[in-house]
């Protein structure tokens, strides 16, 4: 089983999501950036698109950011800012 890490997607008006999870796929500006468990710190300016998560062998579950944001990883927690979710 992967290892599982936490994860919060905030918008200025609401927690979009909140919870643990094995893996991580977003638009970051310079392209596509995955994130595992134990991955190094790390910040970067996301760009409108696809998130996708994943969680065990749950269905991946994917949120469409409609405008920019920032993505912090740090001691096996992402924190995600976005401008905007459709």
């Amino acid at each position: 089983m992967a290892k599982l890490y936490g994860i919060h997607i905030l918008t200025q008006e609401k927690t979009v999501f909140k919870g643990e999870i094995s893996s991580l796929v977003v638009p970051a500006e310079l392209g596509f950036l995955g994130v595992l468990a134990d991955h190094a710190p790390l910040v970067a300016m996301l760009k409108p698109g696809k998130i996708t998560l994943k969680s065990g062998a749950q269905s991946p579950v994917e949120i469409q950011s409609a405008g920019a944001g920032f993505l912090e990883v740090r001691k096996n927690n992402v924190t995600i800012l976005l401008d905007s979710v459709a």
